[in-house]
């Protein structure tokens, strides 16, 4: 056992010195730029370019285009389900302008309506405003030819009394017949 290592140091100093017990004829350098495996490396190139592509093309690019188709039906579902709902909206404000255009027309006959109302009222309460000022004009037109009338007798009286006084200052003799006709044939014109 102890040959057995000591060979495997022998081994290990002669591969550390650079003198190879087998190959001494292999170069120095990267074993891929040598010429003498070309055409082995070319062959494993190959066989792992054909794996490769059969795993690409079995495996990896049917997923891939499974989630491309995925979500490309995502974005069409989505596209419309948004034009679905713009149509919606679209209809949704239509509807809106139609019941608020109904809601001003409504408002606007019902303040007609109010306004024809309180014209009314208001023709009903200026007749009978009329028909107070019409009676109460009358009345004080009938005071008023009633004061009138008085003023007119109180100064018939006023005028002759006068009129009798003055006369009699004057040292006449004033009759009351003689008097009455002087002053009603004055007030008359």
């Amino acid at each position: 056992m102890a040959t057995e290592t000591h060979e495997a140091v022998g081994e290990g100093l002669a591969d550390a010195t650079g003198v190879a017990a087998h190959g001494a004829d292999a170069a120095p350098g990267m074993p891929q730029l040598d010429f003498s495996t070309f055409s082995n490396q070319i062959f494993w190139l190959m066989v792992t370019l054909v794996v490769i592509y059969f795993v690409l093309s079995r495996i990896a690019l049917p997923r891939i285009a499974a989630v491309l188709a995925e979500r490309q039906g995502a974005i069409t579902n989505d596209l419309t389900a948004a034009e679905d709902l713009k149509r919606q909206a679209v209809e949704a404000e239509e509807t809106y302008n139609k019941a608020l255009a109904d809601a001003r027309a409504e408002a606007q006959k019902i303040v007609a309506e109010a306004k024809e109302e309180i014209q009314a009222e208001l023709d009903v309460q200026i007749a009978k405003a009329d028909a107070e000022i019409a009676a109460k004009s009358a009345e004080s037109e009938k005071a008023i030819a009633e004061i009138r009338a008085t003023a007119m007798e109180n100064v018939e009286v006023v005028a002759k009394d006068t009129a009798g006084e003055i006369v009699r200052a004057l040292g006449g003799k004033a009759d009351a017949s003689t008097v009455d006709a002087a002053v009603n044939n004055r007030i008359k014109g």
